[in-house]
């Protein structure tokens, strides 16, 4: 079942909103995803210097996505964002090894943050379509993920300048029937 249809069976009903965090470092491809998840045009973009909401319909949810840029002076008010947030998605750019250290560091104080706790979490492996690009796999090793346990996580694949892999992360599959209850917890509070 993919992520989406689980939130469409836990909220109350098909017109209430879905809050997705989008993060990442700057270049890492935020902005472009949001565009190509809005099927909008891609050709001219510009850094983020605050950030950009949008509201996107997806398989009958209106997902409200607020993409925060990734500039190091902008980083310490992500905070800002996680109230409420249902989804977090993370987006690295995996053709840019000399930033994997920084990017680790930043998911990891992101999945400290007590307003994240269980928050499900979404990596796009991001710029595939790059003859240098890490593969997902090797990504998801590097930054230890297999540690994870206090939420589901997937990672995934994807060009945004291409859109591929971009709608199979949307629609991730979730295997572990915990994800159920850690989003009524997160609903009834």
């Amino acid at each position: 079942m993919g992520l989406l249809s689980i939130l469409r069976r836990l909220k109350q009903s098909p017109e209430q909103e879905v809050r997705l965090l989008l993060l990442g470092l700057d270049n890492a491809g935020k902005t472009t995803l949001l565009k190509q998840l809005a099927a909008e045009d891609i050709s001219h973009i510009t850094p983020t210097q605050g950030f950009n909401i949008k509201s996107v319909q997806s398989s009958g949810f209106k997902l409200n996505v607020w993409d925060i840029g990734g500039q190091r002076k902008i980083r310490p008010y992500w905070r800002n964002y996680f109230e409420n947030t249902d989804v977090l998605i993370y987006v690295i750019d995996s053709s840019d090894r000399k930033r994997f250290e920084e990017t680790s560091l930043e998911l990891a104080e992101l999945l400290e943050e007590e307003k994240l706790a269980a928050v499900p979490l979404l990596i796009f492996a991001n710029k595939q379509d790059l003859m240098t690009a890490t593969p997902a796999s090797e990504l998801a090793e590097s930054l230890n993920l297999h540690t994870i346990r206090d939420r589901m996580w997937q990672v995934q694949a994807c060009s945004a300048i291409t859109a591929e892999g971009v709608q199979d992360g949307m629609t991730w599959n979730i295997c572990r029937g915990t994800f159920y209850s850690v989003l009524r917890q997160r609903k009834s509070v």
